[in-house]
């Protein structure tokens, strides 16, 4: 059976990450592999600063030489040999990318992004396959956008399973080694399409469901999952088992080591998930699969910063009714305002949101005109999994805690920041 693997942008940043990853090829085995790349290092980022100035231009910006540069650096330092195919392939791929910023029309921003930003996946694939074959790995390249097939939702497209499984079963020798890209796939008119950020280990799952594959490897630069994000919490620990649902569970309240929609393909066909790292080879890491809901069973800490709470009340003190609290909700999907927290008694009803597309202003004046509204912006989110007394009196010490709620394996407090 063939195994996945996925590579993201911070594993190969650079040509030393392009070797690493011969390594784990060396130390895992080649034969009977997918392996899934992302752009390199903060290649998306720059392709998106390309994508403002275009549309703002209408011509070929200068931020697109800082990109084309980084990607001739590695190259230069991976094929000293000036006569390797891949100053072709990658020269090919810019090219084209400069004919579409030429020629295109759209002025559609979802469906302009997905064509620009797909390049960082195109090119950082043929870079690590052409490496790989001079590296006496018998490497095929192929392109996601013939494999998964999605509609026209440009930046968040939706997945046609069934046209999607029958060309990854035809195109895909599960007896090679083969690359392609995440991210990217495309519509029925051929145009690219992307899965959303951080849709390579979607993309990955995807793959892995069609292939009926053994196992899914996500290489990161932690050891695996932890069971806090050592960016905000000084002690953490390696969760060594955590089953589907409990990384579900994680990823919806706002973990970030796995992407939410990965686990639903694999847990259907009970593929395990293995998320491990490309510094530490050798090392176990997490596997996500069927069996303990989490081992070992300790509190697991999670932050959302920048979020806002919301405070709404009848305008004449009657109840919040289920007819309130359904217009509330259709508010909240009109302005694209993800909920995370739900409070609600009598006669108020408290919410906090993440206003990640800086909609805000315009909720906060619909609702004025039917509620009576307070709000606080930039408050911090925490939820705990599996909690104890210790673990919420360490994380409520020193902090001004403005909405606390508690199930059976959650507790969740809004904080000052």
């Amino acid at each position: 059976m063939i195994k996945v693997y996925k590579f993201g942008g911070a594993s190969v940043k650079d040509a030393d990450g392009v070797k690493n990853l011969i390594k784990v090829l060396n130390e895992t085995g080649s034969d009977r592999k997918l392996i899934v790349v992302s752009a390199m290092g903060k290649t998306t980022n720059a392709l998106e600063i390309v994508v403002k100035d275009y549309l703002a231009s209408g011509k070929i910006p200068e931020s697109l030489k800082e990109v084309r540069e980084f990607h001739e650096i590695i190259v230069q330092e991976l094929f000293p040999y000036s006569k390797a195919q891949v100053y072709d392939l990658t020269n090919f791929l810019f090219t084209e990318l400069e004919n579409f910023l030429v020629h295109n029309k759209s002025t559609q921003y979802d469906f302009v992004y997905d064509q620009i930003v797909s390049y960082g996946e195109l090119i950082s694939t043929r870079i690590v396959s052409e490496y790989l074959n001079s590296q006496h790995f018998n490497s095929t390249w192929l392109d996601a956008r013939e494999l998964i097939k999605t509609d026209s939702t440009y930046r968040d497209a939706q997945v046609n399973w069934t046209r999607s499984l029958d060309l990854i079963q035809e195109k895909v020798d599960p007896k090679k080694l083969n690359i392609t890209q995440g991210f990217i796939a495309s519509d029925p008119n051929n145009f690219t399409t992307t899965l959303g950020r951080e849709g390579s280990d979607y993309s990955a799952a995807i793959l892995a469901y069609g292939l009926n594959a053994e196992s899914v490897t996500i290489w990161k630069d932690v050891p695996g999952v932890l069971n806090a994000d050592p960016r905000y919490f000084s002690k953490t620990q390696l969760l060594n088992q955590i089953s589907y649902e409990e990384a579900i569970e994680l990823a919806f309240y706002g973990a970030s080591v796995i992407h939410p929609k990965t686990l639903q393909p694999l847990q259907r066909k009970e593929i395990p998930l293995f998320v491990r790292s490309f510094i530490d080879i050798g090392g176990k890491g997490t596997a996500v699969s069927k069996g303990e809901t989490i081992f070992p069973e300790v509190p697991c800490f999670i932050v959302k910063k920048g979020q806002v709470l919301i405070s709404l009340s009848s305008l004449d003190f009657s109840f919040m009714v289920e007819e309130n609290i359904s217009e509330i909700f259709k508010l909240f999907h009109q302005y694209q305002m993800k909920v995370d927290l739900i409070q609600n008694s009598a006669i108020s009803f408290r919410v906090c949101v993440d206003n990640k597309f800086n909609q805000l202003e315009k909720l906060i004046q619909h609702l004025k005109a039917r509620f009576k509204v307070d709000f606080k912006t930039g408050v911090s989110l925490y939820t705990i999994r599996h909690f104890n007394e210790q673990a919420v009196a360490e994380l409520e010490k020193d902090k001004n805690v403005l909405l606390k709620q508690l199930t059976q394996n959650t507790v969740q407090l809004v904080t000052e920041n």
